[in-house]
């Protein structure tokens, strides 16, 4: 008879989804609490772009070290290494209160968690084929969106409960204390794992390359133009993610007059709409391939989809009505969740495993260089021009995903595995 093949990786996809979670709350804590602390230690949007951009310097530079590390030592001391690093820096965010001690917490910030999205990647691909990782990595990606729901709905409670601002960035470290002890409990890889069957052994394994031990240097990486594809796909896209994180509270309180008790609502929205909006896109990319179609159609078809999905948000600006703004803002956020999900499963549809950590590593470092310059451009526009100069970082933000595409196109005409 068949072995029925027990279904343990998308156990260890939940780990994954609530640590992404924990992550984008503790991330976006500040862009929450931003109009609030504007107000009450004195920053200016030069000033906060500095502090967001010091955020990216360190997410970037880190990217290079955290791959080479989980590369090096595995997921299961990765993981845990980054999210207790991260934690530890959410804490420094309480003992500051001027915005050069801010820009100091978020770099250390950075630090750990430059480390979630390589190991989480590499997680992916010990534990899924090549046909469920669209569809694997746009779950757990979603915790980004179920993060920054969580962020707006609960941080303002906290806050107004406890009366200080300062419980912003405290309240989540027993959580990641109890999600590192867990994961360091539970976690092993497949081959490792006592509670997986020989027939998911086999299914996980059904598409995968000959396991190697041999290290393959950043710069021989960078010879493939593949590479380059999937760093001008972050370098783009990943900067109007910062956008809306960074700058979407700060955006509808400045032209809408929503307080830190209104925030939660219409960010709830738009990140329930955009996790869903992800995970559907993702779906469809995964759904093209099990249709037929080879990876080059499927992925860029997919890409075009969310790259569609972002246009009309170049029209937020303009619209007077706070739910007209947030329907165009949650839409395109979902564009970019599907856009993330298929460029990081580009990365393990192109490259073999035994990379997969550095080349998202490189990646990440890509989409943070463009976090660092995007947020001081903002900056400096919004600082002479006020609330009409969120006109260009919205016009940006909508046709960024169809110039990061047509270059990929030129780079990779077709996608096709590398044999390294």
């Amino acid at each position: 008879m068949t072995q029925r093949k027990t279904n343990i990786r998308w156990y260890i996809l939940v780990l994954l989804f609530i640590a992404t979670t924990l992550l984008y709350i503790d991330r976006a804590a500040l862009g929450i609490m931003a109009p609030y602390l504007q107000d009450k230690i004195g920053w200016t949007e030069k000033q906060y772009g500095f502090i967001t951009s010091s955020f990216m310097i360190g997410y970037a530079l880190c990217f290079l070290v955290m791959g080479r590390i989980i590369d090096k030592f595995g997921s299961r001391k990765g993981y845990a290494l980054s999210m207790g690093l991260w934690s530890i820096a959410q804490l420094t965010h309480a003992l500051v209160s001027s915005w050069i001690g801010f820009a100091v917490s978020r770099f250390a910030l950075s630090i750990g968690q430059s480390g979630n999205f390589p190991v989480a990647i590499k997680t992916v691909t010990e534990w899924f084929p090549k046909k469920e990782r669209a569809l694997a990595i746009g779950i757990f990606n979603g915790g980004s969106n179920v993060g920054t729901m969580i962020a707006p709905l609960v941080i303002p409670l906290v806050v107004l409960f406890f009366d200080s601002w300062r419980v912003a960035f405290i309240w989540t470290f027993p959580i990641a204390l109890v999600w590192i002890v867990g994961w360091l409990l539970l976690y092993s890889k497949p081959e490792q794992n006592r509670k997986v069957n020989a027939a998911e052994r086999d299914y996980i394994a059904s598409d995968a390359e000959v396991a190697t031990t041999e290290k393959t240097p950043y710069h021989k990486l960078l010879k493939y133009r593949a590479m380059w594809a999937i760093l001008v796909g972050k370098f783009i896209a990943d900067p109007i993610w910062w956008f809306y994180l960074f700058w979407g509270a700060k955006y509808l309180h400045a032209k809408f007059g929503l307080n830190l008790s209104e925030i939660g609502l219409p960010f709830f929205v738009i990140y329930l709409v955009s996790w869903g909006g992800g995970i559907s896109l993702g779906w469809l990319s995964s759904r093209l391939l099990r249709q037929g179609n080879d990876l080059n159609r499927g992925r860029k078809l997919s890409m075009l989809t969310c790259a569609v999905c972002a246009l009309p948000v170049m029209f937020v600006p303009h619209v007077d009505n706070v739910w007209a703004a947030v329907a165009l803002i949650a839409v395109a956020a979902g564009g970019h969740c599907g856009w993330s999900a298929n460029i990081f499963s580009l990365m393990g549809d192109v490259f073999p495993q035994k990379v997969t950590a550095s080349v998202s590593g490189l990646g990440g470092f890509a989409g943070a260089m463009g976090g660092v310059i995007v947020p001081v451009l903002i900056g400096i526009v919004l600082q002479d021009a006020g609330t009409e100069g969120y006109v260009i970082p919205f016009t940006v933000a909508a046709f960024g995903y169809f110039i990061a595409l047509s270059i990929i196109q030129l780079l990779v005409p077709r996608i096709k595995p590398i044999k390294m």
